[in-house]
C-alpha cells in the first residue's frame, strides 16, 4: 500500500519531466508548443463558456423554483412502487446536468438524513456511478463540432438508468 502512495506522489512530476524530456530529445520547441496549446485551450474555453453559463443558470432556476420537489412529488407513486426513495429523484435529475450542483444536493441530503443513512449512502453511490450527461455532451461535442448526438444521448440515458438501478440494488443488499 505504501508503494501506491509513493507512486501517486511522483507520477505527475514524472510524466511532466518525461513529456518535456521527450520533446527536447526529439528537438521540438517545447515551450512554443505549450504556448500554442494553451492558446487553443483558451479558445475552447471561450467557445463553451455560454453553454456552461446557460447550464448553471438553468440548474439554479430549477433548484430555487421548487421544480425539483414538484417533480419528486409527482413521481413518488412510481418511485414507491419501485422501492426507490423519491428524495433521491432531484439528485438523479441534477446529476445529469452538473456534478457540482448534485454534490450540493448530496450535502443537503447528508444534513437532513445523515451520511450513514440509507438515503445518504444510496445517493453517494448514485453520484459515483452516473455521469453528467448534458454537460459532457454540450462541452465535448460542441468543442469537437459534433452535431448529431441522438444515439449517444439515448445510450447515456440508458447507462444512467442502469447506474441508478444497480446503485439501488447494491445499497439495498449491502446496507439493507
Amino acid at each position: 500500500m505504501r508503494f501506491l502512495v509513493y507512486l501517486s506522489d511522483y507520477i505527475i512530476p514524472f510524466l511532466f519531466f518525461y513529456i518535456v524530456g521527450m520533446g527536447i530529445f526529439s528537438k521540438q520547441q517545447v515551450f512554443d508548443d505549450f504556448i500554442s496549446g494553451a492558446k487553443e485551450g483558451f479558445k475552447v474555453v471561450l467557445d463553451i463558456m455560454p453553454t456552461l453559463i446557460g447550464l448553471m443558470v438553468a440548474i439554479g432556476i430549477m433548484r430555487a423554483s421548487g421544480l425539483l420537489q414538484i417533480i419528486s412529488g409527482l413521481l413518488s407513486p412510481l418511485t414507491d412502487k419501485l422501492h426507490f426513495p423519491s428524495e433521491a429523484v432531484p439528485l438523479v435529475i441534477i446529476k445529469m446536468f452538473s456534478s457540482s450542483a448534485a454534490t450540493s444536493l448530496l450535502l443537503d441530503i447528508f444534513k437532513e438524513y445523515g451520511p450513514d443513512s440509507f438515503l445518504g449512502r444510496l445517493c453517494s453511490i448514485i453520484l459515483s456511478s452516473t455521469e453528467t450527461i448534458f454537460y459532457t455532451l454540450a462541452v465535448y461535442f460542441m468543442a469537437a463540432g459534433v452535431k448529431k448526438i441522438r444515439y449517444t444521448l439515448i445510450g447515456c440515458l440508458l447507462t444512467t438508468l442502469t447506474g441508478v438501478i444497480v446503485s439501488t440494488i447494491v445499497t439495498r443488499l449491502v446496507f439493507g
